[in-house]
């Protein structure tokens, strides 16, 4: 039983959607993503709320899926989606470079550039420590975060590295030394 499928999606104004094969294309005020739907699902619109409904119970697992892909799309051209970075060590910053590269100091003998996706953004602060990416299609945005992510990883030594704001880090202990 799907509970996630069953839940009702909240339609705002200015949302549209269109069904084509096995996708489905959202637009809205931000602009347009595509979801794909499994087959045996099928999308309808009563008092403003979009249904996810199946056809048999053989699709159990993939009513929910779709329906979180649906839902995601909807929230994505209204309001979009965000993850926020930050980046922690002496003399490790990230600055932009035109509007389609981030370039990466991390203690490496070299600099990195990242290229990014279109319809991606990417906000830096003026201390170059905190990075807000942002974008319509919530894959895009957190595959971005965690490539950039994966640049330096935080040591769980130091804590030093790239993380997600958001992101507890334990701290653990070195080596104890000899007496």
């Amino acid at each position: 039983m799907s509970r996630i499928g069953k839940k009702l999606i909240p339609l705002p104004a200015g949302v549209k959607y269109k069904v084509e094969g096995n996708t489905v294309l959202v637009e809205g005020p931000k602009g347009k993503v595509s979801a794909l739907i499994a087959p045996g699902i099928t999308l309808e619109t009563k008092d403003g709320m979009l249904h996810v409904n199946r056809e048999n119970d053989s699709q159990a697992a993939m009513h929910g899926l779709t329906r979180a892909l649906v839902s995601n799309a909807v929230q994505g051209v209204t309001t979009g989606w965000k993850r926020e970075l930050d980046i922690v060590g002496i003399g490790y910053r990230a600055e932009l470079k035109g509007k389609g590269t981030v370039v990466f100091t991390l203690g490496y003998s070299h600099q990195i550039e990242v290229p990014l996706p279109t319809g991606i953004e990417v906000a830096i602060d003026p201390k170059q420590l905190h990075l807000t990416i942002s974008g319509i299609d919530r894959q895009k945005v957190g595959q971005v975060a965690a490539d950039m992510r994966s640049l330096r990883k935080p040591d769980p030594y130091k804590n030093k590295g790239v993380r997600y704001s958001d992101e507890k880090l334990k701290k653990k202990a070195g080596k104890t030394g000899a007496k």
